[in-house]
């Protein structure tokens, strides 16, 4: 369970991938500079899921490796090491990724009609899929009929303007 006081590094591990990547942040934090090895060692979690947790933590710059040569027993190993100063450029980078697709979707909202035959189970169609079905349901056969979207665009609209602002008050 994450603590509202711990580090943001550990809070936003804990986000992407739940209580491995816990147990791997709080251990990288404890320890700079561990192998694989000793943060399996002191979490508890297998060797195979330490390695995934820390090679998904490296690919979105959370944390470093270096290459060092094991004196013992003779070959390479990778000392970890967290960014915690990243932790503030990963979270704007997912913010802006996530207003974009957001973006994406409200333009394709204003962009096409949607038809609906009134049945929950049922999806709603483009105007394209209702002409070749005849304004006819695909999966109930109900007559379909125009669907107003206004209220997902009016959600759509406020959420992008939400992250936007928010991102403008963190530069």
């Amino acid at each position: 369970m994450v603590e509202s006081y711990e580090d943001p590094f550990v809070r936003i591990s804990a986000m992407i991938g739940g209580d491995e990547y816990l147990k791997v942040a709080r251990a990288l934090l404890k320890a700079e500079d561990a192998t694989d090895e000793e943060i399996a060692s002191s979490t508890g979690l297998r060797i195979n899921m330490v390695r995934k947790v820390l090679y998904d933590l490296f690919g979105k710059a959370l944390i470093t490796g270096i290459r060092v040569k094991d004196e013992r027993k003779g070959w390479f190993v990778y000392r970890w090491r967290s960014r915690k100063d990243e932790v503030e450029n990963f979270i704007e980078n997912q913010k802006k990724k996530i207003a974009e697709r957001l973006q994406q979707r409200l333009d394709y909202e204003n962009s096409s009609q949607f038809y609906h035959c009134g049945n929950e189970d049922c999806p709603r169609i483009t105007f394209e899929t209702a002409l070749e079905m005849f304004f006819k349901c695909p999966r109930c056969g109900q007559v379909v009929n125009l669907k107003k979207n206004d209220k997902l665009k009016k959600a759509l609209e406020s959420k992008i303007t939400e992250i936007r602002n928010d991102m403008r008050r963190q530069l």
